[in-house]
């Protein structure tokens, strides 16, 4: 029997899921050294590290019509562990590129030292796991990008915290931004993920494969 994912593609389309990813044991996500997983709409505990986990459609009324947009007007105030302005963290070198050509993402980095991994639908682009991103849209930001990609296809509202790598790929250049949660859920995932993971900085390796990734973890071992 066919399993779907429960929201429909941008076209409208259903989405079948060949190899469907299987969730972790409810305590793993308490146990800052396992890697935890849930699926759509699977069952996850009320809060994490202090930071309730509830979908965003869900809890009280967003301040603007886009969570990005909400996120992205929050993280002025963002605090973060690296002192110094918030703006200042988030310069980065250039990024000269023809229309179409960027893309951007986000590490979302947990108090417990775990980061947040995607796992793309039927292991869309070869990526059986990695980070949220996505192609950069007209009159968007690199930086609302990333926002709207991590709610997109983890179900995370984020404030970025600083800037991480670029890094090339078959046909962009994706800026990788660090992260914080401030709100949303994983099991809200949209169709493009059949699963979000919680992993341990120091067992990426287990789960990220794409050559793409490489440069992320390296960055990550040198990120402060």
């Amino acid at each position: 029997m066919p399993v779907f994912h429960p929201h429909r593609d941008d076209a409208g389309q259903p989405v079948i899921l060949t190899a469907p990813s299987t969730p972790t044991p409810l305590a793993c996500w308490n146990d800052p050294g396992a890697i935890a997983r849930v699926v759509p709409e699977g069952p996850m505990p009320e809060g994490l590290n202090g930071l309730a986990l509830v979908p965003f459609h869900s809890g009280e009324a967003a301040p603007c019509d886009a969570p990005w947009e909400a996120a992205n007007a929050t993280q002025a105030q963002a605090p973060h562990h690296g002192g110094g302005s918030l703006s200042h963290d988030l310069e980065a070198p250039p990024l000269i590129l023809s229309p179409g050509k960027r893309a951007a993402g986000a590490v979302v980095v947990e108090p417990d030292g775990r980061v947040w991994v995607i796992h793309p639908s039927n292991a869309f682009g070869g990526y059986r796991a990695t980070f949220p991103k996505g192609k950069q849209e007209s009159g968007q930001s690199l930086e609302q990008t990333a926002i709207k990609e991590t709610f997109e296809e983890a179900g995370l509202v984020i404030a970025l915290t600083r800037w991480l790598i670029d890094v090339p790929r078959s046909s962009t250049v994706c800026r990788y931004f660090l992260a914080r949660r401030l709100g949303g859920s994983p099991a809200d995932m949209g169709w493009e993920s059949q699963a979000v993971s919680l992993v341990p900085i120091a067992r990426l390796g287990e789960v990220l494969h794409h050559p793409n990734d490489q440069p992320l973890l390296e960055a990550l071992r040198h990120a402060k």
